[in-house]
């Protein structure tokens, strides 16, 4: 099982905990297959929230993803097109069992040092892997 730890902004935090939001989307794929994303919420929270299994990747052009995943999006065609930009490429991560955690983590919990840019690959026992 390979696990990341990816940094969401707060209020896709919380379409993700309301399960409004079940696709995470992103510029690149992870070069790894991914079973779980750990969710570290960005600033203000600035800690590590809960955890999402993934279902599938989906992977196309970004009108092609809008389409496969706009009934549970929580954003505007418009905010994902300014997302992706000028990129031909996207990916949405489908979630499957959404995990809010009872006690929010620190990064060092992680061994995590600073917000992941994009993801952070985490070992079996979720501290982080020096790849």
């Amino acid at each position: 099982m390979t696990k990341v730890m990816m940094s969401i902004k707060p209020q896709h935090v919380e379409n993700i905990f309301k399960l409004t939001k079940r696709y995470e989307y992103r510029k690149t794929r992870c070069k790894e297959d991914v079973d779980e994303i750990l969710i570290y919420c960005t600033a203000p929270v600035s800690k590590v929230v809960g955890s999402a299994k993934i279902v599938k990747v989906l992977e196309g052009t970004p009108e092609e993803i809008w389409e496969q995943t706009k009934h549970r999006s929580a954003t505007t065609y418009e905010s994902l097109m300014e997302y992706y930009g000028e990129r031909q490429y996207a990916v949405a991560y489908q979630l499957g069992v959404i995990t809010q955690f009872a006690k929010q983590q620190e990064l060092a919990a992680y061994k995590v040092r600073t917000a992941p840019q994009s993801y952070v690959y985490l070992d079996d026992n979720g501290k982080k892997l020096h790849k």
